[in-house]
């Protein structure tokens, strides 16, 4: 009986930790309703080399964020390797993060694949911010990575 309690108050100690974690990645984290990269399919960036919209049915809740996918295939693949798949900086502008260190929304159709990590970025009223990236994108990228550390704790 002694062990079953133990069993029953460890479970509902765990189940408390993910809750937390879920909800510390949901308001981190780029969604809309819970559903990253405004519906796009993480694994098309790589597998097809742009985005193609999600589909409700091919949906998956990884650590409480929601990514929808085009095919099964695609859906299996990122069940295998999340963490493979999903973008820097929980989605926000790779740029902004880099160079102030704010969440940017971005246009999820500008992206640049970078030692096979997906990067999003702004790119609206004539502001891509894909290019300035580029013009320093390794001290951007130091900046960004130290940034996000900071910002999502």
């Amino acid at each position: 009986m002694q062990k079953l309690i133990f069993s029953t108050l460890l479970l509902l100690i765990v189940q408390q930790s993910v809750n937390a974690q879920d909800a510390l990645r949901k308001s981190h984290f780029n969604t809309e309703n819970s559903i990253a990269l405004a519906g796009y399919d993480a694994v098309s960036y790589f597998n097809q080399k742009k985005p193609s919209k999600g589909l409700d049915e091919f949906t998956v809740n990884f650590q409480g964020i929601l990514y929808r996918f085009s095919t099964v295939a695609n859906k299996e693949l990122f069940k295998a390797n999340p963490s493979k798949y999903e973008p820097a900086y929980g989605g926000w502008c790779a740029y902004a993060m880099g160079a102030k260190g704010e969440k940017v929304s971005v246009d999820p159709e500008t992206f640049k694949i970078v030692n096979g990590k997906l990067y999003l970025f702004y790119n609206q009223f004539f502001n891509n911010t894909l290019k300035d990236w580029n013009k320093d994108e390794t001290n951007l990228m130091t900046k960004a990575n130290a940034n996000w550390s900071r910002l999502f704790k």
